[in-house]
């Protein structure tokens, strides 16, 4: 074991390389920062592998209460992990603590045992004022740490509570009122800080999965929930990696922090004790490949990786179609979706699961035995991270990765990166007898699951939990009221497509220029005048039954022509009088002045604006002789 000196001074020597605080404008390529490099003034312990296996420390050994060791031992926990051996001394004695280790090597009860420890037995439970606070970056992780805390307090008066999205706010408000240790996501967090949670009592604080957030976006949440905390907390972060904006953050709110880790540097990132293929499998053979490898020899749980959410729910519904028990994991899915998709993963009914890397962060699912990368993943870390599902807790794993033609320059940058030693990996086919041997699948082994096989209840046999889901409308009313927002151009109103167009196209069909008063023309009569027509057939029964209806009808510089003399009005319109003045020559203005023409559309209209040219004019000559126009009459002069 190794530690730095207790001389070293408290901040480093800005002058020195070695000692410098990290530039937070660093790539946002997650980079493992070496013990050398970490700022010196993080005391340092490393505890090998070897050491921690060597010496088979208990928990009781390293001084944890009685009652979490009943509760661990009734779960059958009794030896701690090389990172709980290193950091549960420091973080029982009050410090602030970064921890650091591979995926899957306990990290949840490294800092779960000093906060329950902390909070047991002593008095002081606020109602919506938690005393310890847990901040994670996914919803899933945070439901699998609160089941481990409560694990581990099952036999301790410790109140666990969890926050995340997805679920409605009533139920989690109401569960604050007996609340010890809150786990949660810096989302719903800041929701429940503004009025419900009150966190300026929380004596401790723990950072988990620093460099997921920090690839999520996370960081300037964290940021503003740290500063709602009191200063004089513990802070404990833990991560597999430390890029170095995780390093800046943990320098700014950490207090002489001791940093551990579980390995040496320059041992490798990845689980020795998972076996890793590589195939380059082309992209209309991949499903084909995948069918074969699920078929393999003793495999149990397995987790299929897609970069997609579309991939993901394609491939999900291949497996389906081909007998396997599978269901799908990803982001556009309902938080009770998924949920239940992980129920029945855990549970057994559904042997694979397909995900997004939604799931490739702190999910411990026991049985896990296979990880398949059905698609490349975008770095390493994305890669460490997907295989850490498998071969956790010092179990055998297998993962598999497809990679191809076009994924072969990243997998060059992984590869070389991790060491891995499949810089080329070999051409694969659904038939390729390279791939039946090194997997141990069946010859007999084809494109759909035998019914023998078939063993697996399915996702349909897990119950889909109503958790009161946000951001949807789930009630009928509310579903046909906002049908009737949508859609009331169910021609209820005159024929008009919108509620929001309706009045406007009433007002066009009023002017004779809308495109839905043009056709009620076409179907009902054409009118000389448009706005008569519209007027009168505005408060018609037909309007409020549904299309719009139109009166025909004829009229003289805007009087009504009686039925006997339509004929001979429409005669007028071909033989005009030669002698007939201009109206604006005999008839003063606003006294029988006739209808402005327009243009109306269609070839209808033009054909006949000569013909209606001619009728105005004969009828301004009629009107200028003839008596004045009666009072009520309608048309555009009287308007």
């Amino acid at each position: 074991m190794q530690s730095a000196p207790e001389d070293q001074p408290a901040m480093p020597d800005t002058t020195t390389p070695d000692t410098t605080t990290p530039d937070t404008t660093t790539p946002d390529t997650a980079t493992d920062y070496p013990a050398a490099d970490f700022p010196a003034d993080l005391p340092l312990t490393v505890l090998t592998p070897a050491q921690a296996q060597a010496a088979g420390t208990t928990f009781r050994e390293l001084g944890v209460a009685e009652k979490i060791c009943e509760a661990l031992e009734a779960a059958g926990i009794v030896t701690a992990f090389p990172i709980q051996e290193l950091a549960l001394p420091i973080a029982l004695g009050g410090q602030d603590i970064i921890g650091q280790a591979r995926t899957g090597t306990g990290k949840t009860l490294a800092f779960g045992i000093p906060l329950i420890e902390r909070l047991d037995g002593v008095p002081g439970r606020t109602p919506a004022a938690p005393r310890a606070l847990v901040v994670v970056p996914t919803r899933e992780l945070a439901i699998q740490v609160a089941d481990d805390l409560r694990t581990a307090a099952s036999r301790s008066d410790v109140n666990v509570v969890t926050l995340y999205g997805g679920r409605a706010y009533e139920p989690q408000i109401e569960a604050l009122a007996t609340v010890d240790i809150v786990v949660g996501t810096p989302g719903r967090l800041l929701d429940l800080a503004r009025q419900h949670l009150k966190l300026s009592q929380v004596s401790a604080l723990v950072l988990d999965e620093a460099d997921k957030m920090l690839d999520l976006g996370f960081l300037p949440d964290v940021e503003r929930i740290l500063k709602l905390t009191p200063t004089d907390r513990q802070t404990m972060l833990f991560s597999a990696t430390m890029p170095g904006e995780v390093v800046t953050l943990a320098r700014r709110h950490l207090r002489q922090a001791t940093h551990v880790r579980a390995e040496q540097h320059d041992a490798t990132s990845l689980v020795p004790s998972t076996e890793q293929h590589v195939f380059r499998a082309h992209q209309m053979d991949k499903a084909e490949v995948l069918v074969r490898v699920l078929q393999a020899e003793g495999r149990g749980l397995t987790i299929v990786f897609c970069r997609t959410k579309r991939t993901c729910d394609q491939v999900a519904t291949t497996l389906t179609q081909r007998g396997f028990a599978a269901a799908a994991v990803h982001g556009d899915l309902g938080q009770g979706q998924r949920e239940r998709a992980m129920r029945a993963f855990r549970s057994g009914k559904v042997d694979v699961l397909v995900a997004t890397d939604v799931a490739a962060r702190g999910l411990d699912v026991d049985d896990v035995t296979h990880v398949v990368n059905y698609e490349c993943p975008e770095d390493d870390m994305a890669y460490l991270h997907r295989i850490g599902r498998t071969g956790r807790a010092g179990r055998a794993g297998v993962a598999v990765t497809f990679v191809d033609w076009r994924d072969m320059q990243r997998w060059t940058l992984i590869n070389d990166a991790l060491s891995l030693g499949h810089p080329d990996p070999p051409e694969t086919y659904s038939t390729s007898e390279h791939l039946f041997a090194e997997l141990g699948i069946p010859p007999t082994a084809s494109g759909i699951l035998p019914r023998a096989q078939r063993g697996r209840l399915g996702l349909q046999a897990e119950d889909l939990e109503d958790i009161g889901e946000t951001g949807r409308i789930r009630s009928s009313a509310a579903r046909g009221t906002a049908a009737d927002g949508r859609g009331n151009g169910s021609r209820s109103d005159g024929g008009s497509r919108g509620n929001g167009r309706g009045d406007s196209d009433r007002g066009r069909g009023e002017s004779g220029k809308g495109r839905d008063s043009g056709r009620s023309r076409s179907e009902s009569g054409r009118s000389e005048s448009g706005r008569g027509g519209a007027a009168e057939s505005a408060g018609s029964p037909d309007r409020e039954a549904g299309r719009r209806g139109r009166i025909r009808r004829r009229t003289r510089s805007g009087t009504p022509i009686p039925a006997g003399q339509a004929g001979q009005a429409a005669a007028g319109q071909l033989a005009p009088s030669a002698g007939a003045a201009p109206a604006s020559a005999t008839a003063p203005a606003g006294e029988g002045q006739p209808a402005t023409t327009r243009r109306r559309r269609g070839q209808r209209g033009r054909k006949s604006r000569a013909a209606g040219q001619a009728a105005v004019a004969s009828g301004a000559g009629a009107a200028a002789s003839g008596p004045a126009q009666p009072a009520g009459a309608t048309g555009p002069a009287a308007r």
